[in-house]
């Protein structure tokens, strides 16, 4: 071999070199870094993809929840009977207790206001104390207790019971209860 033939050899491994070398730089490494980025915005993605699937299932649960408070509302939008409650609550009262057993029952409002909530604006809560003179225990019980079952809007507050020294099995009780009713 000559000198010339040498130099054409080295220059051509020299140049299989470089090419190995650009062609690795050059055209796989920019095609590696992409398909790397591109599995992770195909991560991405499906993250999305799962995170907007669950948000999809929460924002069906909402409407369910919201269709739910509606007809809740309005049902006891319409429970609440319209005039001043000063008309027709007292009588209520007294028919409810008298079917009951409860005779005499004695009802007046104690104070009335509105609540401070916003969403709550359209709504006052009455407190009313009822008095009942002559109450057997079990018979004020039950009347209690059907009281608050059947009326969704009414809570007892407070309950103060005496025993009437003249006549043991009687009892004179006091309540105070506490109504929401829609503002007229």
């Amino acid at each position: 071999m000559n000198k010339d033939q040498i130099q054409k050899i080295v220059l051509s491994i020299i140049g299989f070199i470089a090419l190995i070398y650009c062609y690795f730089t050059f055209f796989l490494g920019p095609l590696d870094r992409s398909r790397v980025l591109m599995a992770q915005t195909i991560a991405d993605t499906q993250a999305k993809t799962a995170s907007s699937k669950s948000e999809l299932k929460k924002t069906a649960n909402l409407e369910l929840q919201a269709k739910a408070a509606t007809s809740h509302y309005a049902a006891l939008k319409a429970m609440t009977m319209p005039g001043a409650p000063i008309a027709w609550f007292p009588p209520k009262m007294r028919n409810f207790f008298a079917a009951q057993g409860i005779e005499k029952a004695n009802v007046k409002l104690d104070s009335s206001g509105g609540y401070k909530q916003p969403e709550l604006s359209d709504w006052i809560r009455d407190t009313w104390a009822i008095e009942l003179p002559l109450s057997g225990y079990d018979t004020l019980g039950n009347a209690i207790a059907k009281l608050e079952n059947q009326e969704p809007l009414l809570a007892v507050q407070r309950i103060a019971i005496r025993t009437l020294p003249e006549e043991q099995q009687f009892q004179e009780v006091k309540l105070n209860v506490q109504i929401a009713l829609l503002a007229q």
